[in-house]
């Protein structure tokens, strides 16, 4: 059917239009035709399983097929419609990237060499030489902001912010469970280029069990080196090496200032003699 002014369309025909939308289940017509009878004529209605699709029309017993569609005529197929757009469909990936080194004695150039390699424009690289134990990490925010940023303004494209490997994100499981938590309130998406869980993740998908699952292995590597140094700590004192910095106040000082206490002396006295 030829497309109409919108006030030269009747009810019958804007129906037909949003009924012909889909698919018959029925007789397998495809969209954009009218159903067909058992006998290969256009059928006078349109089947109830095809019109009961369209929300507004589903409580109706049955509707029928407009004249000009030629019911009772040998059926031919129409003209199918033009596909919808695929508004949730990404349209193209923006990758941010970060790189984080926590001393100047690790490579910084490497990550940001691997980033450059897979793609990302160096003005969206982000870098910055911060310990972990830093909450504030000025940098990484920054390249959050600016997905976030690119994400609001074009919210059909996939935003990625992309890292090395997933130890340069957090240094615990509650860095990484939070900004898995901001990934997924402004429809981010996050890749690592290395290590267990290389790829592409979505924190709004299965795979957030697996973030949260490798973010408990990286605290507990973590904890592993604490109870090695702890322990190693434990063995010097049983050797006689204490560590730390030589004491301020020696055991005879600390004997003078009780003796001169007990005799009723001042803390001045005691310092002067």
């Amino acid at each position: 059917m030829a497309d109409l002014p919108a006030s030269s369309v009747s009810p019958a025909d804007r129906d037909a239009d949003d009924v012909e939308r889909h698919p018959c289940p029925r007789c397998g017509v495809a969209a954009g035709s009218p159903c067909r009878s058992r006998s290969g004529a256009v059928a006078g209605t349109y089947h109830t399983g095809r019109f009961t699709k369209v929300g507004r029309l589903a409580k109706l017993l049955r509707v029928q097929t407009p004249a000009d569609r030629g019911p009772g005529q040998p059926w031919r197929p129409g003209t199918p419609p033009p596909a919808p757009l695929a508004t949730d469909a990404p349209t193209a990936d923006i990758r941010i990237g970060y790189a984080r080194c926590s001393s100047l004695t690790q490579e910084l150039q490497s990550q940001l060499d691997a980033l450059a390699a897979h793609g990302i424009d160096r003005d969206k690289i982000f870098s910055e030489k911060i310990s972990t134990r830093v909450r504030v990490r000025p940098q990484f925010e920054a390249a959050l902001a600016l997905a976030r940023q690119i994400k609001a303004h074009a919210p059909h494209c996939r935003v990625i912010l992309t890292v090395y490997e997933m130890k340069r994100l957090g240094r615990d499981a509650a860095e990484l469970t939070a900004l898995a938590d901001h990934l997924v309130a402004h429809g981010l998406v996050l890749e690592m280029l290395d290590g267990p869980l290389a790829g592409l993740y979505d924190p709004s998908g299965p795979g957030r069990m697996l973030f949260a699952f490798f973010a408990a292995m990286a605290e507990t590597e973590r904890e592993a080196i604490r109870e090695a140094t702890l322990e190693g700590l434990d063995a010097a004192a049983r050797k006689g090496n204490h560590g730390g910095r030589p004491a301020v106040i020696t055991e005879d000082m600390l004997h003078t200032v009780l003796r001169h206490r007990a005799a009723g002396e001042s803390v001045e006295t005691s310092e002067a003699t």
